[in-house]
């Protein structure tokens, strides 16, 4: 591998600490008092306390903010951490007259509204791609998992391909844009897609293929760095880990846990054993059009499955996969957050905002934020609480 892809090299942590697990989620800044998003990052970054800031990060919008954990070897450490992290939040945002709440997309805001952040990132990303980079915010849920070896990576990174549509559909969580019902799960999917180098990514045949492919347009200065490719699926090679953005953002920690355990059993399983049917994998035509229809339907959906010629119940290749992952998930100790991941499919963040606010014909948006805020911070370990 050549010098000039220096910032390819695979870290030394994934191999001393394999298959751990670090998640991120995309944080709405609000005013409680009309629950529009505020513009007010800087302001939030600089008030918070010395433990918080290597754990909170600026992000495109001036009103998100990313928190993001340390790696942990198992999916329930992650989520404490989580909990832990958003009651932090709140405790500064509060004497800022501020609130904050999850969800993949600000149900009502309009892009006129929107500033894109000051930092120097996202004034690059302004004037690399203009008036798209003020469309409305959109917000992820993005999980790590430390792959020892890159070539395993890569095996994994390419059948795990397979599954985004699943994962696309069991966190939808953005019904509503511009304060109306989109019809579909997740409008924050077509919202990013406005944005380059977004989506399913092609395979790869060794790790040497996918450093060259991306190190080119590096080379030809189209972006100045690798996190500058925001794929579905992507490689860190500075962690040792497969990264899974496809996810919209999740309102209760606990299903966070749940998705998060699916993702570390899903690399675990495609790295070691290889499941995803080839005839799935190797069809990106396939993948593209269920990752579509994930997006508008949710766990309603129907994909196309090329290996029987016919469409399968998306709750149908969820069950398979928990079976299959079963025992990797005794392996990584995340078995109860895989097993709620049932509860997760049977009343998902689309379904439970659209049944928030009802079916008359004005929604009650802001009351569906005041629902999605109260459920910032409550407790992982009280699920009774968090239903809508």
């Amino acid at each position: 591998m050549s010098d000039l892809a220096h910032w390819a090299d695979w870290s030394p942590a994934a191999r001393e600490a394999p298959w751990t697990v670090g998640v991120e989620e995309e944080v709405m800044l609000l005013d409680p008092r009309t629950w529009a998003l505020e513009s007010r990052s800087d302001e939030v970054l600089a008030a918070l306390p010395r433990d918080m800031q290597g754990r909170t990060a600026a992000e495109t919008h001036g009103s998100a903010l990313e928190l993001a954990t340390q790696p942990h070897t198992d999916v329930a450490g992650a989520a404490t951490e989580l909990c832990g992290l958003r009651n932090a939040l709140a405790g500064v945002l509060t004497p800022l007259g501020m609130a904050a709440a999850v969800a993949g997309t600000h149900p009502f805001t309009l892009w006129e509204d929107i500033e894109v952040s000051p930092g120097a990132r996202y004034q690059f990303l302004y004037s690399s791609m203009r008036e798209l980079a003020r469309r409305e915010p959109t917000f992820g849920l993005h999980v790590h998992v430390a792959v020892p070896h890159p070539e395993q990576a890569v095996r994994a990174y390419n059948r795990v391909r397979a599954h985004l549509p699943v994962l696309l559909a069991l966190s939808g969580n953005s019904p509503y844009w511009q304060g109306r019902d989109t019809g579909l799960a997740s409008m924050r999917t077509p919202l990013f897609q406005a944005f380059p180098r977004v989506g399913i990514p092609r395979m790869f045949r060794s790790y040497a293929e996918y450093v060259e492919s991306i190190d080119v347009l590096l080379r030809c200065d189209a972006f100045p760095e690798p996190t500058f490719l925001w794929w579905d699926v992507r490689l860190q090679p500075r962690f040792g880990t497969i990264e899974i953005r496809v996810m919209d953002a999740q309102t209760r920690v606990a299903d966070t846990a749940a998705l998060t355990a699916l993702v570390q059993v899903l690399v675990h399983l495609e790295a070691l054993d290889g499941y995803a049917s080839h005839s799935l994998v190797a069809r990106p035509e396939v993948l593209e059009e269920n990752r579509f229809i994930a997006a508008r339907d949710g766990m309603e959906a129907r994909f196309i499955d090329p290996s029987t010629g016919s469409r399968r119940p998306a709750r149908d290749w969820v069950e398979e996969l928990l079976d299959v992952g079963a025992d990797h998930a005794v392996d990584l100790g995340c078995v109860s957050e895989l097993e709620s991941v049932r509860a997760l499919a049977a009343a998902p963040g689309a379904a439970r905002q659209r049944a928030r606010v009802g079916q008359g014909p004005e929604p009650e948006l802001g009351q569906l934020m005041g629902t999605l805020h109260a459920q910032f911070t409550t407790a992982r370990s009280e699920p009774a609480a968090l239903a809508v």
